[in-house]
């Protein structure tokens, strides 16, 4: 688990699973799961910010709500 936190000391913690090749993104507000990635895919946002986190939950669909 990846605990991440802005310049506003907003903590995001982002927990992969490498077998399924999820995410699951918790914000102060919410927890969200990502969709299933290619391996590619998944390589790539594994060193994601917590900025490209915000950013991705903004404006990509490949998220559901859990809690």
């Amino acid at each position: 688990m990846r605990l991440l936190t802005d310049k506003l000391n907003i903590m995001t913690k982002v927990k992969s699973n490498q077998s399924k090749r999820t995410f699951t993104i918790r914000t102060e507000n919410a927890k969200y799961r990502t969709c299933v990635f290619t391996k590619d895919e998944f390589e790539e946002l594994e060193c994601n910010t917590v900025r490209d986190w915000e950013y991705f939950l903004q404006t990509e669909d490949y998220y559901y709500l859990i809690k």
